[in-house]
């Protein structure tokens, strides 16, 4: 079996209830160059939201993460309160501060938006040990359902990426195969260049040799080739090895479309270019793709 691989886009939530109270976790998770877990959750329940990142930050290596805890109360259970005190003070201050062209006044929903003016409290009829419980199971499940659902993206997303790599492979075969390589196709350009390098006077048999040497070596492809094929096999190792290899991936994807660039400047045959320039299609698309593993 081959070894796992996992997207970073997914969802997952876990809901339930406690006595009064029906809470509901929700996580996201997009593309990201590191792991950036944002977390929100009512006033109070901070430490229920830190020991889910921590659980995430063990459970994932990349990816953005916007996690959210939501209580509802049917008819009792959570109480929202207002410190009008704070509210007024913030109020007075922001009136006091000059507003820039083109900026508005605060309004209250901004204002009430802000941490420690609006907080939400556990009423009498649900047990806080019994609701930090039931919210630390929850939150277990919620991280196994987002590794689970980015693994599942990962599988969908090996098989793409696995397809493209064989199109590179195709390709760079096409591309060794052509016809504008042979021995006998490379003397004939050479042989055109050459006479026409003669043909402009001013260049003895020495400099005619030298420039026919320049000439061959700039239509040798032989190395592009090589070196494609060489990131062919590493890009199915980290495939074979699996776990988060994003980065890797997403490195071999700038060095295959560096020789597929060079393979096309280097090409001195319409044939040959038009292989060159399908590899560099297929190549972009093989580095947006791995771009969403992890």
């Amino acid at each position: 079996m081959s070894a796992t691989i996992a997207s970073m886009t997914g969802f997952a939530r876990a809901a339930g209830t406690t006595g009064p109270v029906q809470w509901l976790w929700e996580i996201r998770s997009v593309n990201g160059r590191g792991l950036d877990i944002r977390v929100r959750v009512p006033n109070g329940f901070e430490a229920a939201g830190e020991a889910v990142r921590a659980g995430l930050s063990k459970a994932l290596s990349r990816g953005q993460c916007q996690l959210g805890l939501t209580l509802t109360r049917p008819e009792a259970g959570v109480r929202v309160r207002i410190d009008e005190d704070l509210l007024a003070r913030l109020a007075a201050a922001v009136a006091r501060v000059p507003r820039p062209e083109g900026v508005g006044p605060a309004t209250l929903d901004g204002l009430l938006a802000l941490r420690g003016v609006v907080e939400t409290e556990v009423e009498a009829g649900a047990d806080p040990d019994r609701l930090n419980r039931d919210l630390a199971a929850g939150a277990e499940r919620l991280v196994a359902d987002l590794v689970a659902a980015r693994r599942a993206e990962g599988a969908a997303l090996r098989s793409i990426v696995e397809d493209q790599l064989g199109q590179i492979a195709r390709l760079t075969q096409a591309a060794e195969d052509c016809p504008a390589r042979r021995p006998e196709a490379v003397r004939a350009r050479l042989a055109e260049a050459v006479a026409a390098l003669a043909g402009a006077g001013g260049l003895d048999a020495d400099r005619l040799h030298q420039e026919a040497v320049l000439l061959a070596a700039k239509a040798d492809v032989r190395e592009e080739l090589d070196r494609l094929r060489a990131h062919l096999a590493a890009a199915g190792e980290l495939l074979a090895q699996g776990g988060a290899i994003g980065r890797r991936l997403d490195f071999l994807a700038q060095e295959l479309g560096r020789e597929a660039n060079t393979l096309c400047a280097k090409a001195g045959d319409i044939s040959l270019s038009r292989i060159g320039l399908d590899l560099k299609a297929v190549v972009e698309q093989f580095r947006e793709q791995v771009q969403n593993v992890e």
